[in-house]
């Protein structure tokens, strides 16, 4: 098998995965939200993702830049709120990142795009209590793997989402500065971030995916950092 079939195969594999994934949580997402938000969270990432995938399907023989562009491009046509425009505005963006293919260099490349534009849409840092503090700790541990430790993609994506997720258990005690959640100030207190969660869930599929159309399985004995400070992961 060609090697762009196959890493087609895996990236449309990881679309659905990611798209049932989001499904199947839309009612926690939207419990999440509830509590902090809109309490759509849920039901709009279930909508953009759904439409995503029926748009990748779609295509005749894309690359993998066309697939991170049709789904960012159907998120922000389909998820309401802030959601869309930062998940699929800050993909769209990346996309670019993918013209010569997925490898180590080029996802890292995506990753932190994606970061800088999410960053940049939302004007939110760790600490805000945001999707912000999931995405910067898993990124900055994704690059150091790959760049500093010379780790597989694989384990790396392992370590990331680990961080990740330590990311989402961050945003649980600390109070909202961004967002709607920001109205409630210190009653925000105790809630876990939905965008943040969302946000896990999709690098959860991503590694799993991998994990199945790539050779070999992942060390996940993570030892990413328990705080996700930006300056600590550099």
């Amino acid at each position: 098998m060609p090697e762009t079939e196959a890493e087609r195969e895996a990236l449309l594999a990881a679309v659905e995965n990611v798209a049932d994934r989001i499904e199947a949580e839309k009612s926690h997402l939207t419990d999440l939200d509830s509590a902090i938000g809109d309490a759509d969270h849920g039901a709009n990432l279930n909508r953009g993702f759904r439409a995503a995938l029926e748009k990748v399907e779609a295509l005749d023989d894309p690359d993998a830049q066309e697939i991170a562009k049709t789904v960012g491009t159907a998120l922000v046509s389909e998820v309401g709120g802030a959601a869309g425009p930062l998940y699929g505005g800050s993909i769209m963006s990346a996309s670019q990142e993918l013209a010569e293919g997925v490898t180590a260099e080029t996802s890292v490349a995506f990753a932190e795009t994606y970061l800088e534009k999410l960053q940049d849409r939302g004007d939110a840092r760790v600490g805000d209590k945001t999707m912000v503090d999931a995405v910067t700790p898993a990124v900055h541990t994704y690059k150091k793997s790959i760049e500093e430790d010379d780790l597989p993609p694989l384990e790396a994506l392992a370590k990331a989402v680990d961080a990740a997720r330590r990311g989402v258990e961050f945003t649980v005690p600390i109070r909202a500065s961004k967002g709607r959640a920001s109205y409630l100030g210190w009653r925000s207190v105790g809630h876990q971030d939905p965008g943040a969660t969302s946000t896990l869930f999709v690098l959860e599929e991503l590694l799993a995916t991998a994990e199945e159309h790539l050779d070999g399985a992942a060390d996940v004995d993570a030892t990413s950092p328990t705080i996700p400070d930006e300056e600590a992961e550099e």
